[in-house]
């Protein structure tokens, strides 16, 4: 059983209490710690408008939920969630694997960027003062000037 991270967005009503949103928060993380999971971190972002009408809702009260624990985990959370009738939309995407994508181009180029440097015989890593300076403040580039719109 790997355990994996995945984030859950569920919309809520607009009219929804405090009260009654957090009694459905301590109902997932209750789901979550029996079944081994972890919730990692709980944003409420608030009432936003929808992109669509839903069950004759205009806005919603959005809740992000990141959550570390198994597939099962996840399966049983979307099955709660969907027969609740005060959520009116839920999502889950697994992000793990997008990590794990960025961290394998960041050091395929981090590996290319040394190998050219080295063929051209420079140090591997870049030195302090090399190259481009980062901050470049807007009064200083000239490299426009003269050219008209």
């Amino acid at each position: 059983m790997a355990v994996r991270q995945y984030e859950l967005v569920y919309i809520l009503p607009p009219d929804t209490p405090e009260q009654q949103a957090t009694e459905l928060h301590e109902q997932i993380d209750a789901v979550v710690t029996r079944m081994h999971g972890q919730t990692e971190r709980t944003e409420n972002w608030g009432r936003k408008r929808l992109a669509y009408e839903i069950a004759h809702h205009k806005e919603g009260v959005y809740v992000l939920e990141v959550i570390n624990g198994s597939g099962e985990l996840m399966k049983e959370l979307d099955r709660r969630l969907r027969v609740m009738d005060i959520v009116i939309r839920q999502m889950t995407v697994r992000v793990d694997e997008e990590k794990k994508v960025v961290e394998r181009t960041r050091t395929k180029r981090q590996s290319n960027s040394e190998r050219r440097r080295l063929k051209r015989g420079r140090p591997a890593t870049r030195q302090p003062g090399e190259g481009r300076s980062q901050e470049t403040d807007e009064s200083d580039d000239d490299r426009f000037d003269g050219l008209e719109a």
